[in-house]
């Protein structure tokens, strides 16, 4: 399987098993705190031939996705699980703990960010259906960030990735009932009444 687009990746062990799962090229940001090199090479990369995020499921790597987000609106993201990114001595998470398959099938779901005039506002949905704002919003959020292939985010964090990826609302709702999740009548109602 080759990948056209250029990699961001955190390091070099990132890199070794993205290589033994694809053949791709990856930029390496060496940690959360990207300078302006790197950011520099992966607006060229950008430019040239795409580029596609794939940064470990927690706090530094979901840094790294803002930052070149901030700086480069349209590149592409893949999101890989904790459960599949487990260190095998526990402890650790992250790409480079990743199966082969795991890494493929996140390189074939990238989900691409919404230009501005695209987004939807979704915190009043996001309200609605309990991923924010309730007891039970951060476990909401975890079953369908990894359903929907978006990651782990706070409240605020993941209804930037749904605006941003474009997660259509009948698509939330989907999830949420098959996962089991309760969905609010008013919510179910108003699917109905936008489809018809």
């Amino acid at each position: 399987m080759k990948i056209k687009e250029i990699i961001v990746v955190e390091g070099r062990d990132d890199t070794k098993r993205i290589k033994e799962a694809v053949e791709a090229d990856t930029i390496e940001t060496n940690g959360s705190a990207i300078d302006e090199a790197v950011l520099r090479r992966i607006e060229k990369a950008q430019e040239i031939r795409g580029v596609i995020v794939l940064t470990d499921p927690d706090y530094p790597g979901g840094k790294i996705r803002e930052t070149v987000t901030q700086r480069i609106p349209h590149v592409k993201h893949a999101f890989i699980k904790k459960s599949d990114c487990q260190s095998p001595k526990g402890g650790s998470l992250g790409v480079e703990h990743a199966s082969v398959e795991v890494i493929r099938a996140a390189l074939e779901n990238v989900h691409t960010p919404a230009s501005a005039e695209e987004r939807e506002n979704m915190q009043s949905f996001c309200r609605q259906v309990g991923l924010i704002g309730n007891a039970h919003s951060a476990s909401y959020r975890e079953v369908l960030g990894d359903a929907l292939g978006i990651g782990h985010a706070n409240g605020k964090q993941f209804v930037k990735r749904m605006e941003m990826f474009r997660i259509p609302k009948e698509e939330v709702v989907a999830v949420m009932e098959e996962k089991g999740l309760p969905v609010p009548e008013a919510v179910k109602r108003s699917m109905t009444n936008d489809t018809k």
